[in-house]
């Protein structure tokens, strides 16, 4: 069963349990990923797996933002909504890498590009990105590249 079709079925189960926080939080995602599926060339396609990913990764590290900004500003229970989201959202990515994992990939991809200063970052990172996209936080991925090329 593809994403896509977990999402509509987590939409149906939410909607059976009328829990209206769950509900709201899966139909923003899938609102997204039809927004995205519309602006498509090929229309008559659902999305893949990975771009349904690559939406929730996105989303989530937007609402970790909002969250942030809110708590800046004293707004506690619009945080909490916030997390809320992510915590329903963050379901549709797959399990995160532990550090140990994400340390043996970047030093894979290292080795396989032939990276050997910091102006190598970027083959680095296009290399990587696929084997840990929704997996891992891209922009802490991005130091630690940054790191192992400058040492």
């Amino acid at each position: 069963m593809s994403l896509r079709e977990t999402l509509n079925a987590e939409i149906k189960k939410a909607m059976i349990n009328k829990d209206k926080n769950r509900l709201a939080a899966l139909r923003l995602l899938l609102a997204e990923v039809k927004k995205i599926e519309v602006e498509s060339s090929d229309r008559s396609q659902l999305l893949p797996d990975d771009q349904v990913i690559a939406i929730a990764s996105k989303m989530i590290k937007e609402r970790k933002d909002s969250a942030s900004q809110y708590r800046a500003a004293n707004r506690e229970e619009l945080a909490a909504a916030e997390e809320a989201e992510i915590a329903v959202i963050s379901e549709f990515l797959p399990a995160q890498l532990s550090a140990e994992e994400l340390n043996k990939i970047l030093q894979e991809t290292i080795a396989e590009v032939g990276a050997t200063s910091p102006k190598d970052m970027g083959k680095v990172m296009t290399a990587i990105k696929p084997k840990v996209q929704g997996k891992t936080d891209m922009g802490a991925l991005s130091g630690l590249v940054k790191a192992a090329l400058n040492s």
